[in-house]
């Protein structure tokens, strides 16, 4: 939980809301995101997905959050889960060992866009993998042409590690990115199950 958001792994029987983000937002995300998989724009994909999440976290594979504004900046966590989907903050590719990593992605819907959210969503949920999952290290990319999402890292200390040609499938091409990441501050870190 945030000031103004509530940051949560989403229940199931919230896929028609996850949905509704999707469909909300399907122009505003396009250009920045993958092909989306057969059946993705269905309620059902999302029921599935939701409980694949679940799994997953279950699992030390993932963690993929979703945002949701609290209405009053005191509303219980609970209030707020009753509301929209406004965004989602997504941990992938959980890497344990000597490595301890995570890959980050995110995206917000435009009706909140340029307000501070994202920052203050991420600045807490960054915080929670380092403190409390106990990760070393979170890489988020970005492809050159998002400014935005650039400014929004080095803000919240991402430093820029590299350039990768033709890196990611996005919007019918093969498109350039910046690789960026940012480690945990704490000295006294111990990786975990090591």
């Amino acid at each position: 939980m945030t000031p103004r958001l509530v940051l949560a792994l989403p229940p199931v029987d919230l896929a028609a809301r996850y949905l509704r983000y999707c469909e909300d937002n399907r122009e505003h995300l396009e250009p920045w995101e993958p092909p989306r998989e057969q059946g993705y724009w269905t309620e059902s994909f999302w029921r599935a997905r939701l409980e694949r999440n679940w799994t997953e976290f279950a699992a030390g594979l993932s963690m993929r959050l979703a945002l949701f504004g609290r209405v009053d900046g005191r509303g219980e966590p609970a209030r707020a889960l009753q509301g929209p989907v406004i965004g989602h903050v997504n941990f992938n590719q959980f890497v344990r060992g000597a490595f301890q990593a995570t890959t980050l992605g995110y995206s917000l819907d435009r009706r909140f866009v340029g307000q501070g959210l994202m920052h203050e969503a991420l600045r807490g949920a960054v915080a929670y993998v380092f403190d409390t999952l106990g990760f070393h290290r979170v890489m988020a990319n970005y492809m050159p042409a998002n400014e935005r999402s650039g400014r929004l890292l080095r803000k919240l200390g991402f430093v820029v590690e590299g350039y990768a040609r033709d890196y990611l499938y996005i919007a019918g091409a093969w498109r350039d990115h910046v690789l960026t990441a940012k480690t945990n501050p704490r000295t006294d870190f111990v990786p975990h199950g090591l």
